[in-house]
């Protein structure tokens, strides 16, 4: 029997990967934000920064959640009515939004995408929670430092606007929040967090170990959330700052499952992409987001005709009713079915397809978990 990790110091993925998606992609974010004036990225977002962080990381971590549903036959028949429910209630939705008019859709979208981002965060937090078997109050605490290091910035944001940055396109988040509610929600968030660390420090001196993954992953999220907000002056940096914490430890998810599942026989003709390596799952997502970002570019924004021509399309507002909810479509589709496609309770056999079988036995005070035959021998080894 393999020797067991210590609750305090149970990984997600293992130390290696841990370190480099949360850390590391924290690292990277302020490294590219402090090299900006040598890369000539200082301001708007240059055209190669947008290709590698918006398409290649953001877009396309989107497009990644088809491993997890639309790629795997045996789990469209397993919940068909939520594959075919959600694009379709996100598209009618966008639909009666966008009809309503342009500056609705953008404003619902940035607000969903937000919601979306915060929860992210937490999620990764009550994994390791989950894994390290913590109890209540240490539960809920790593729930309200997450929520601060997220929400305080956005808070700040909203009393300071207009800034140099949107989410997605101009006046898309409300405005009118009076800035000494951002000073409060800063101040706020700051005790939160300082209450937060005293008590892993509590945890070292009494002899009990910390977390190191979930530690640093908690100040990776505020480190790119109020660096990337607060102390951001342009949209390169608050580009940098949002995607790479968001969308790279997304990958190591999906890839992670990808070859979980391929190792039931899943994905059919598609398990060639998963079988290929972690650099051809990548390439096969940067080309479905590539080609995504050709159609909104030939479609709708015609402002990047260096990579995608100058040719393109100008649609009357009613036909972009149904164009801009279309191609916003696989971003929705995603947001939505995060929401479900990740909770242990309703699949399974998901912990065991992540390696993290062992972990859910031991660590959920919620219940034990089905193992597959590759779970139960993976806990044999």
């Amino acid at each position: 029997m393999a020797r067991l990790v210590a609750p305090s110091q149970s990984w997600l993925f293992g130390r290696g990967v841990d370190l480099t998606v949360f850390a590391g992609a924290a690292l990277v974010s302020v490294a590219l934000v402090l090299a900006a004036p040598w890369l000539g990225a200082v301001g708007d977002t240059p055209l190669w920064a947008w290709v590698l962080l918006v398409v290649c990381v953001d877009v396309a971590h989107v497009w990644s959640t088809v491993f997890r549903t639309y790629l795997d036959a045996e789990e469209l028949r397993r919940r068909p009515a939520l594959y075919v429910t959600a694009p379709l209630v996100a598209y009618v939705l966008g639909v009666l939004a966008y009809l309503g008019s342009a500056g609705l859709f953008w404003r619902l979208f940035a607000y969903v995408a937000l919601f979306h981002f915060v929860r992210q965060q937490y999620g990764w937090v009550a994994l390791y929670d989950r894994k390290a078997r913590v109890p209540d109050f240490e539960r809920r605490l790593d729930a309200a430092a997450i929520y601060a290091a997220t929400l305080g910035p956005v808070i700040w944001w909203h009393a300071h606007l207009p800034r140099a940055f949107w989410w997605f396109v101009e006046n898309d988040f409300l405005s009118g929040l009076p800035s000494w509610v951002g000073t409060v929600a800063l101040v706020l968030h700051g005790l939160v967090l300082v209450a937060w660390g005293g008590f892993q420090v509590a945890r070292v001196v009494r002899g009990e170990g910390l977390q190191v993954g979930k530690v640093l992953l908690v100040l990776a999220t505020w480190v790119t959330w109020f660096g990337g907000i607060v102390l951001a002056q342009d949209d390169f940096t608050f580009t940098v700052m949002n995607v790479v914490l968001h969308g790279v430890p997304y990958f190591a998810l999906l890839f992670r499952y990808a070859r979980g599942r391929l190792a039931e026989g899943g994905y059919g003709p598609f398990a060639l992409l998963v079988r290929a390596g972690l650099p051809a799952f990548l390439l096969f997502l940067a080309a479905l987001a590539l080609g995504e970002e050709l159609l909104w570019d030939r479609l709708v924004w015609h402002d990047r005709p260096l990579l995608f021509g100058e040719s393109g399309l100008s649609l009357p507002s009613d036909l972009l009713a149904l164009v801009v909810p279309l191609l916003a479509l696989p971003q929705a589709t995603h947001y939505v079915l995060d929401a479900f496609v990740w909770k242990p309770s309703r699949d399974p056999a998901l912990l065991a397809r992540l390696g993290w079988a062992r972990g859910a036995r031991e660590g959920s005070p919620r219940g034990t978990v089905e193992h597959s035959p590759v779970a139960r021998a993976r806990l044999a080894e």
